[in-house]
């Protein structure tokens, strides 16, 4: 294998294998109000489809954890939601391109999306 290839890939291995050890850490502390722990069963079908546009905002998608641009979206009901999750709107694919989530799964990607758009309240 020709040296600089082999050299990058060992980088890239390498800063994959630190970066995994490292996640652990950002988990840790409490849940604060308004926001859904690390255990909520929607938060890996988020993490494996959804970030991708829901994060950055692609194609209009709404952010996660923008409450502003979630709010409209949920006062439309979770019905709506999960409707236009599994059957794809203008700009954005049906079921998120996870064709192997079953609509329960949706679902529960669309209640932590929902979670994470809600206000903070102090108490």
């Amino acid at each position: 294998m020709n040296k600089p290839v082999f050299r990058r890939m060992a980088a890239v291995l390498l800063l994959l294998s630190s970066s995994l050890v490292f996640t652990g850490c950002s988990e840790g502390g409490g849940t604060r109000v308004g926001q859904s722990g690390p255990s909520h069963p929607g938060k890996a079908v988020y993490n494996d489809y959804c970030y991708s546009c829901h994060n950055p905002g692609i194609n209009g998608a709404p952010r996660i954890g923008d409450v502003d641009e979630w709010r409209p979206r949920i006062a439309k009901g979770k019905a709506l939601l999960l409707a236009s999750t599994v059957n794809g709107l203008a700009r954005m694919p049906a079921k998120g391109l996870c064709y192997s989530c079953t609509d329960e799964d949706l679902s529960q990607a669309v209640d932590y999306m929902i979670a994470q758009a809600q206000p903070f309240s102090e108490q």
